[in-house]
């Protein structure tokens, strides 16, 4: 039989990038438009969902490499009403974000790796390029999809050949300069209802509903 007789051999048409890929990533918020100051959620960037988790809509671009200008969509949680755990996910992979973009060791607890790992505000992160670990989870479908959930930093062994540099200046607002890292755990869970806002976007753990 012939190729377009029998298509047992033909490849698969998964579109995913494999679990445990490293890549260079460029994030991108779309804005949501809620703001809490007193969480220190300005300019619009945060969204809240109708179940009232608050959330950062992350739109993560790969710069380069095999698997340059995929996009993958990943819910940074800010709060849910079902408890700290999605917020605690969401600032580290936050922490990881900086350590990566800005070169610091996690281990790291100078003065100057501190100041790098504060930001003036979300608008610091729009557009923050670290070396991301690409996962896979579950959206709300069933079906897989690629998520990130953490971040490289400088501890790893491939991290300057990837970044393709020795740790870079921040150039952006904010703090300090980059600085390594290693992987650091945990980033924005799976998530379910989207709001029509998001498409692309998959579900949210239970607890973040």
């Amino acid at each position: 039989m012939g190729s377009w007789n029998d298509f047992n051999d033909a490849q698969s048409n998964s579109n995913l990038i494999p679990k445990g890929t490293l890549a260079k990533v460029r994030l991108t918020i779309r804005p949501g438009g809620f703001d809490d100051a007193s969480q220190g959620w300005t300019g619009g960037y945060a969204t809240r969902g109708s179940t009232g988790a608050v959330y950062l809509n992350g739109e993560f671009t790969v710069t380069e490499g095999q698997y340059a200008r995929r996009k993958i969509f990943t819910l940074i949680g800010l709060y849910s009403p079902k408890g700290p755990d999605w917020a605690n996910m969401g600032r580290s992979l936050v922490r990881g974000m900086l350590n990566s973009a800005r070169g610091i060791s996690d281990k790291d607890m100078s003065a100057e790796a501190q100041a790098a790992r504060r930001i003036n505000g979300f608008a610091d992160l729009d557009g923050i390029e670290f070396i991301a670990r690409i996962d896979i989870g579950t959206d709300a479908s069933g079906d897989d999809k690629n998520e990130i959930r953490s971040a490289v930093t400088p501890d790893h062994r491939d991290y300057a050949q990837i970044m393709g540099t020795a740790p870079l200046q921040f150039g952006g607002h904010g703090a300090a300069g980059h600085a390594p890292q290693q992987t650091t755990p945990a980033a924005a869970p799976h998530q379910p209802s989207q709001p029509a806002s998001a498409p692309g976007f998959a579900g949210r753990p239970s607890w973040a509903q």
